[in-house]
């Protein structure tokens, strides 16, 4: 696996990106592009907003790197910063945990692709299916075998694209507020 700040050089076309693998300390990189990827979740979850109220951009951010700080304390994670001509286009944030004795024949270790943002100007230029070309590269070289993540629901683009790259449901996470929990008559 790729050490922290190490660059993979691809060979120069303006279609695939160059990586740069960051460490902690280079984590403040990604914030333009979570934020752009906060946004495009709050617009793709309007059918919420009695139930979660998303938090403002600034707030999210501060919330989201503290995880990716903690997150990269860990062995085996990864953040993958995608760039084209030195600007960061988008980013993948990869865990990896251990799977043993689930309900399913896994390997011991998968990994789960916590972020996968692309910046909105870059999106169906090829930035995220080399993001995860790299993901899947990087894991198999590490032994892994199975990978996950998580799309929002009504972001049907992203679950298209997921699926386009092999990715299949396997859950859905319902949230619910106590509140509404009460039935009729109740």
């Amino acid at each position: 696996m790729q050490n922290s700040s190490t660059i993979k050089i691809e060979p120069h076309t303006h279609d695939v990106p160059r990586f740069r693998y960051l460490r902690a300390a280079e984590i403040d990189e990604l914030e333009e592009l979570w934020r752009a990827l906060h946004r495009h979740h709050v617009s793709v979850t309007t059918h919420l907003e009695n139930m979660i109220a998303p938090v403002d951009e600034m707030e999210s951010w501060r919330r989201r790197r503290a995880r990716y700080v903690e997150w990269l304390s860990a062995p085996g994670t990864m953040a993958i910063l995608a760039e084209r001509d030195g600007e960061g286009v988008g980013y993948a944030m990869v865990t990896i945990r251990p799977e043993a004795n689930g309900s399913w024949r896994r390997g011991e270790r998968v990994a789960v692709v916590q972020t996968l943002s692309v910046a909105p100007e870059h999106q169906n230029t090829g930035v995220g299916s080399a993001l995860l070309e790299e993901v899947r590269r990087q894991l198999a070289d590490e032994g892994i075998t199975d990978v996950e993540l998580a799309a929002v629901l009504g972001n049907s683009d992203a679950m298209r694209f997921y699926e386009q790259h092999g990715f299949q449901p396997l859950s859905t996470t319902m949230v619910s507020r106590l509140s509404a929990m009460a039935g009729p008559g109740d």
